[in-house]
């Protein structure tokens, strides 16, 4: 089995001379300075660096992104009508978010800006849970998105081969349903199309 390497939290503590310790709000240089091999983003002022994702993680993003790419973005045996991205940078306000997935409605955002970063909030946004990030996935980064108007949240856990699905209304998520396994799923804001979710699995390691 592959070891999921932590989290890592980025701080700079100094010595104020009464025997305290005080964090500098992060900047996004120091996100920049972070090696290629990690993401790097900016929370409440802290920087988070974690590696890149295992297998599980990384197979279940390339899945969900293949299902939605040709009748979302594409309008192949779908309605068309959205920009769908994998791990867009985001700036929101003063926090860097970088999700697995996010998609834009065209009539928002009709043309997809040539930037590193994108500054208007997506409709939906995608995590896909790993140990070390789904407390910072489920609370501190989906209050971010709740604040800044993203419609929709997925959260895809491929450890326990699960999807669940939030819906913002009113400033709160409310949650529309958790799916599991090999279901078939139509959910918002993507039910036009069904999506199996077996396909978003590793196999499970056979017993020697």
């Amino acid at each position: 089995m592959i070891q999921e390497q932590p989290v890592i939290t980025v701080r700079e503590e100094r010595d104020t001379g009464m025997g305290h310790e005080t964090k500098r709000p992060a900047t996004y240089e120091d996100l920049v300075a972070l090696p290629e091999h990690q993401v790097g983003q900016i929370i409440d002022g802290e920087l988070i660096a974690q590696p890149r994702p295992a297998s599980r993680h990384a197979r279940a993003s390339s899945a969900l992104l293949s299902g939605l790419f040709n009748p979302f973005d594409l309008g192949q045996g779908g309605p068309g009508g959205w920009w769908i991205l994998h791990e867009p940078e985001l700036h929101l306000g003063a926090d860097v978010l970088v999700p697995d997935l996010a998609g834009w409605r065209r009539d928002r955002m009709p043309e997809v800006p040539d930037t590193s970063f994108f500054t208007l909030a997506p409709d939906w946004v995608c995590e896909v849970l790993s140990p070390s990030t789904a407390a910072l996935d489920r609370s501190r980064k989906k209050r971010i998105y709740a604040r800044e108007g993203v419609g929709h949240v997925w959260l895809v856990d491929p450890q326990a081969r699960t999807l669940e699905v939030f819906r913002l209304s009113r400033g709160q998520w409310l949650e529309q349903g958790t799916w599991s396994d090999d279901e078939r799923v139509r959910a918002e804001p993507f039910e036009a199309v069904e999506l199996r979710l077996g396909v978003l699995w590793l196999p499970e390691a056979k017993a020697k």
